[in-house]
């Protein structure tokens, strides 16, 4: 059964300035408690700011030989996140 209730409860101030934070940066203004009149999409985009910052992909890119054509490179890129 799923809970509200804070495993960290001294982590809930920190995660309420993380949350204003990232509104701040997507140019959402929040309040402190309620918030029910946002829309979705201004909820949306600070929740998906606080993923971007949380979880940043990274990508390499570099070139290679090209296999098929000798003398010819191809630019590989590869995208990833780091989750800890």
């Amino acid at each position: 059964m799923a809970s509200n209730k804070s495993l960290v409860p001294e982590a809930k101030e920190a995660l309420a300035r993380f949350k204003m934070e990232a509104a701040n940066e997507v140019g959402v203004n929040l309040k402190q408690g309620y918030n029910g009149d946002l829309t979705s999409k201004q909820a949306g985009s600070v929740g998906g700011q606080m993923v971007k910052n949380k979880c940043p992909a990274r990508t390499i890119k570099f070139e290679r030989d090209y296999r098929i054509a000798d003398g010819h490179k191809v630019e590989v890129r590869y995208t990833y996140s780091v989750i800890v």
